[in-house]
């Protein structure tokens, strides 16, 4: 089966200076659109993002795992990756219905009020639960939604007591968050997964090896799981930052209630430090990535 992140990592880019390519695509002008009709072409081609990178295949063929790109060299602007996991286990649907909300819309506005791009590893699950908001943070061209499975379970055993997902299950799983993406109209899908509790073995990466997708976990932890010290939080996302770092927070307002208030702290002070916010595709490509 071809999956999302193959399709992903095999889809034709185009390049407006090179306009030879566009018959290979299947994208040539119209007949008879002459020079006008070629410079709206080139114009589109232009604007279309770039291909997501991915990290070639591990040893023995496994999924490969990401963590942080290279720490750049003093002379060079330091970047830094913002990471939101989106998390909604598969049976939590009779908690939401009862009004305890998973999604924080707060947190997405101080994003885009400040221009920070980021990099949100989504449930399955939590697109269906908020359909609307996966397919409005799919489509800004600030942010790109990675998979961070369908249930939410884990993918070992014995991960922060997680339900467990079997071995024969674990691809389907992965296939059926993507699905939930495209059902809910999101645009910005990248062929990256993060391991629920960021538990991963050697069973799981050779389960996911054929869906083409490279493993993200991070170097950073921000502590913000049930946190109700925002200070607490911001602090050691600050300690723990440095050049090339993926951090990982959330953006479940029943879970991180504190995360929204950090990032008004954590924002400035990196810049002041120097930082250039990036996606996690941005950090691939620094590590290197094939395209």
């Amino acid at each position: 089966m071809i999956t999302p992140a193959r399709r992903l990592t095999t889809a034709c880019a185009l390049s407006a200076l090179a306009l030879s390519t566009l018959a290979a695509c299947g994208s040539d002008p119209a007949p008879g659109a002459g020079a006008g009709g070629r410079e709206q072409t080139a114009r589109a081609t232009a604007s279309a993002p770039p291909r997501p990178a991915t990290l070639a295949p591990g040893p023995a063929g496994l999924t490969p795992v990401f963590k942080n790109a290279p720490r750049t060299p003093a002379s060079a602007a330091p970047t830094v990756a913002l990471t939101f996991d989106a998390d909604m286990t598969a049976d939590q649907g009779p908690r939401a219905a009862a009004g305890e909300r998973f999604d924080n819309p707060a947190l997405v506005r101080t994003l885009r009020r400040e221009k920070v791009p980021a990099t949100f590893f989504m449930t399955g699950r939590w697109a269906e639960e908020y359909p609307a908001q996966a397919k409005d943070i799919g489509r800004d061209p600030l942010f790109e939604v990675a998979n961070h499975s369908y249930s939410h379970y884990a993918f070992t055993d014995r991960c922060y007591g997680l339900p467990t997902v079997p071995a024969s299950r674990m691809r389907a799983d992965m296939e059926r968050a993507f699905a939930a993406f495209r059902k809910a109209g999101i645009e910005h899908q990248v062929p990256y997964f993060r391991f629920p509790g960021g538990c991963y073995d050697k069973r799981s990466l050779r389960a996911l090896a054929p869906g083409g997708v490279t493993a993200v976990q991070w170097d950073v932890v921000s502590g913000d799981a049930f946190a109700t010290d925002a200070d607490a939080v911001a602090r050691q996302v600050l300690d723990g930052v440095r050049p090339g770092s993926v951090v990982v927070m959330h953006c479940t307002r029943s879970a991180a209630p504190t995360t929204e208030r950090a990032l008004r702290t954590i924002i400035p002070k990196l810049r002041e430090r120097g930082f250039r916010f990036v996606r996690v595709s941005e950090q691939i490509r620094a590590a290197g990535a094939r395209r």
